[in-house]
């Protein structure tokens, strides 16, 4: 089962960092797929340690994407590491082993020490509208425009039936994402 998550880690400096991504739950370990070239590889690979962090709060998912990384953060109880302080829950992860990968490789990691900090309500339309934009804004080079358009006009069905203020304004920053990224490819539209 893939879970969308946002995964905290940090370099040997305590220097932060926060990415959205799908961790696959394989029962008594957890794997993380990054791929090249990426942050969380390095920090994960130099200190051992991650925070899966549970949370229902989209803006987080879309701002991570589009620029906006500066959300609060509090210290880990088990381990060196951060969680979100608008986690739901958060989960810190050891390192066990590495399978090398040239393009994505795959992190093997135990659960270490679990905190439910707040109940989780449930997702909204809008909710599942935002975190599928955001799979697709990080993959805007790999898709077509047809496949792009496509889905987000689906989406936001959605969105549009659903949204409370925090999604309307991770869906903005998405949009906003996508439209730069199309005037960057083909300048005349």
């Amino acid at each position: 089962m893939i879970l969308e998550t946002i995964v905290t880690t940090q370099n040997r400096q305590g220097q932060a960092h926060i990415a959205p991504m799908g961790i696959h739950d394989l029962g008594d370990e957890l794997l993380i797929l990054p791929f090249r070239p990426s942050t969380t590889l390095d920090n994960l690979s130099s200190t051992g340690n991650a925070v899966i962090n549970y949370c229902d709060d989209v803006r987080i998912f879309a701002g991570c994407l589009t620029g906006r990384r500066n959300w609060p953060l509090q210290p880990a109880e088990k381990i060196s590491g951060q969680y979100l302080s608008q986690a739901l829950a958060h989960v810190e992860v050891q390192l066990l082993r590495v399978e090398e990968d040239k393009t994505r490789p795959r992190l093997f990691c135990k659960a270490f020490h679990t905190v439910n900090h707040s109940p989780f309500r449930g997702f909204n339309r809008a909710q599942f509208s935002v975190l599928e934009a955001a799979i697709l804004v990080s993959r805007l080079s790999m898709l077509s425009w047809d496949k792009i358009t496509a889905e987000i006009d689906y989406l936001r069905i959605g969105l549009e039936k659903t949204a409370g203020d925090r999604e309307r304004e991770a869906w903005g920053w998405l949009m906003q994402a996508i439209d730069q990224f199309r005037q960057r490819e083909n300048p005349e539209q």
